[in-house]
């Protein structure tokens, strides 16, 4: 159990991580950035804060929606909510990622971040530990609109895009690009390794507190051994095949039985 925790703690991190890079090869491209980042880069450049910091905390309004749709929240809900923005300031502090030139080296790198983003919520949300807080809306608003989950994403996208060029975010093609491929290419990696969303089992903090619950307040059985009744009832004796048996009466001196 121990072994397999881990594994999937380390799926779960290398998700992040991926995720982390997907985005900032799709904000390098400098062909429009996604989505989410045009509101995130609006919101940062109207606050102050990083990027990061930003994406944390939009990340923990979206928990709350979340919590509205039934779509609670669990350990990697809360890791991928702090440690994305974590990953992109530290990616940007090292300055990993490079510019690339020409308009077909910057769409290239637009679709290879589609693709990285695509693998990244896979590897991350097969942890069962949480959805993250922007595909949790995602799964959300499909179970509760009944429909597939790239339609869900899609429509996500297409309302943050709005947002976020209402706060001064760059919407280019790419912007388009991602709003519209990125709900299929999450779809496709499912269809790629046979799996579908909506099927996983997310364990989540209220799992946890009642799994913690039912294992530390639950009835301890005692190791007393029950005492045995003070009264008895008679067991009529068993006699051995040929013999009789006889009542018994006590003598006139109460010193012990007579037969008849």
């Amino acid at each position: 159990m121990t072994i397999d925790r881990v594994k999937k703690f380390a799926l779960l991190m290398f998700g992040l991580f991926l995720y982390s890079v997907g985005i900032l090869l799709t904000i390098h491209a400098h062909l429009g950035t996604a989505p989410w980042d045009t509101f995130q880069i609006g919101l940062s450049v109207h606050t102050g804060l990083t990027l990061g910091r930003v994406s944390q905390v939009v990340g923990v309004i979206i928990i709350g929606l979340n919590i509205v749709l039934k779509e609670l929240p669990g350990w990697g809900t809360i890791l991928n909510m702090y440690f994305i923005g974590y990953f992109i300031d530290l990616i940007e502090r090292l300055a990993i990622i490079p510019n690339p030139q020409g308009w077909w080296g910057k769409l290239v790198m637009l679709l290879m971040g589609i693709i990285v983003t695509g693998w990244a919520t896979f590897f991350y949300m097969d942890a069962g530990w949480g959805a993250g807080p922007r595909d949790g809306l995602m799964l959300g608003l499909s179970k509760r609109f009944s429909t597939k989950v790239w339609k869900a994403r899609t429509a996500v996208e297409v309302v943050v895009a709005g947002a976020g060029y209402a706060l001064g975010g760059r919407l280019g093609l790419g912007t388009v690009l991602y709003a519209w491929l990125i709900g299929p290419a999450i779809q496709i990696v499912y269809q790629i390794v046979g799996k579908d969303p909506k099927s996983i089992r997310h364990r989540t903090l209220q799992d946890n507190y009642q799994a913690l619950l039912a294992y530390g307040g639950g009835p301890q059985k005692s190791k007393r051994q029950p005492q045995e009744p003070y009264y008895k009832e008679p067991v009529e004796p068993v006699l051995e095949e040929g013999i009789s048996a006889c009542p018994l009466r006590p003598n006139k001196k109460g010193r012990g039985p007579v037969s008849n």
